[in-house]
């Protein structure tokens, strides 16, 4: 079985004001289809630029990558955006809505690009999205009528309205509180289980244990790879902070 991502002595030099630096230094990483992971490490560790390589947005100075089986090193700007656009879900942070468009409207947009689709079927992509991720009854609420958490919905829905190979999310409960943190990664839980693949950069230790695998990095090299041996389910956690609330 082939991964949904194959990187091969993958390295990424950058040149700033006459000096050198090595960012990434001869990566080696598959990820399988249905696999959880978190790519973790302090700033500076090379998580970053991993994460703009794996999402196209950055090419490699070196080695292969192959997401589900496409070399993006042999790829043109407008193959790359095609790419992002239907091989991989974003979710970010921010949650990078726009303030004036309505949560469904916000979902719909990646859909925008493919002519294939009518307007009819992409209004009914959106529906169904928004459904998985609990939101059906706020889906004429702009961004500001909805709180931190059903906004991170919003952007998780729009990641999977494209059925991408893989889920790329980038700190996704860094601007959330606890109990708000924990209903995320139970959907995040809930949608691996149904066979969707996700990577998910974090600095929280705590959330990394939702996940299945850890990989960790450290000045450009990966210092540890290894399954999680403790995993945290969130829903439980969940259940465990309302009780003691």
């Amino acid at each position: 079985m082939e991964p949904v991502i194959n990187i091969q002595k993958l390295e990424k030099i950058f040149y700033t004001g006459g000096s050198t630096v090595r960012a990434l230094r001869g990566i080696d990483l598959h990820i399988m289809k249905g696999e959880f992971t978190a790519i973790m490490g302090a700033s500076g560790s090379g998580k970053s630029t991993m994460l703009n390589i794996l999402g196209c947005l950055d090419q490699p100075t070196k080695g292969t990558y192959l997401i589900d089986g496409i070399d993006v090193s042999k790829l043109s700007k407008n193959e790359l955006a095609e790419i992002r656009n239907k091989k991989i879900g974003f979710i970010f942070q921010s949650y990078n809505l726009l303030p004036r468009t309505t949560a469904i409207e916000n979902v719909e947009l990646p859909l925008l690009y493919n002519k294939k689709i009518s307007a009819k079927e992409r209004r009914e992509r959106a529906m169904e999205a928004l459904k998985k991720v609990g939101l059906e009854s706020r889906v004429h609420h702009r961004p500001n009528e909805l709180s931190g958490g059903q906004q991170q919905r919003v952007s998780i829905a729009r990641a999977l309205v494209n059925d991408p190979v893989v889920i790329l999310a980038d700190e996704p409960t860094g601007n959330l509180d606890t109990k708000t943190s924990y209903q995320i990664m139970e959907q995040f839980q809930s949608l691996n289980e149904k066979g969707i693949t996700i990577i998910m950069v974090t600095h929280e230790q705590d959330i990394a244990e939702f996940t299945k695998r850890n990989v960790v990095f450290k000045d450009g090299n990966i210092i540890r790879d290894a399954l999680v041996q403790n995993r945290q389910i969130a829903t439980d956690k969940l259940r465990d902070y309302v009780e003691k609330d």
